[in-house]
């Protein structure tokens, strides 16, 4: 009677272990597999990156003015001095990657993280900067003010 009891139970200590065993095998397998079929994965294609961009409208600028835009994913900074000579850089600050802002009421350009301070060259003059800015190219053509990499 012990043993029919034992049946009518629910499953034996066998089929138990068996089950449990059959699952780690998988597990292990999908452990080593899956590693193995990311890397055959062919990784997505990012966009290219521009090498010239429509910063502004010259019509808009007026001397003594900064605009920032966008060059591809990066923020970049376009200042038309006082005298109107336009420059261009990039506007990731060079110590922590804030984004950098024409003040012209300095005359400079400044990250508000920490007080850094960039003259009109990109040269890091105060603050704690290491590098200067990256420079960027400026053309006029008709009405747009074309950027791009030097």
């Amino acid at each position: 009677m012990a043993a029919d009891e034992k049946q009518e139970s629910g499953i034996s200590r066998r089929s138990f272990l068996d089950v449990a065993l059959g699952a780690g095998t998988l597990a292990w397998l999908a452990a080593v597999l899956y590693p193995v079929f990311e890397f055959f994965k062919v990784p997505p294609q990012g966009e290219a990156a521009p090498t010239s961009v429509v910063a502004a409208s010259f019509a808009k600028l007026k001397p003594g003015q900064g605009v920032v835009f966008r060059f591809g994913t990066e923020p970049a900074l376009l200042v038309m001095s006082a005298d109107g000579k336009l420059k261009a850089f990039s506007a990731t600050c060079t110590h922590l990657g804030c984004t950098v802002q024409y003040r012209g009421d300095l005359q400079k350009i400044w990250c508000a993280c920490h007080n850094g301070m960039y003259d009109l060259n990109g040269r890091n003059v105060a603050g704690p900067p290491p590098r200067p800015l990256s420079e960027y190219k400026v053309a006029v053509k008709g009405d747009d003010v074309i950027v791009s990499k030097a």
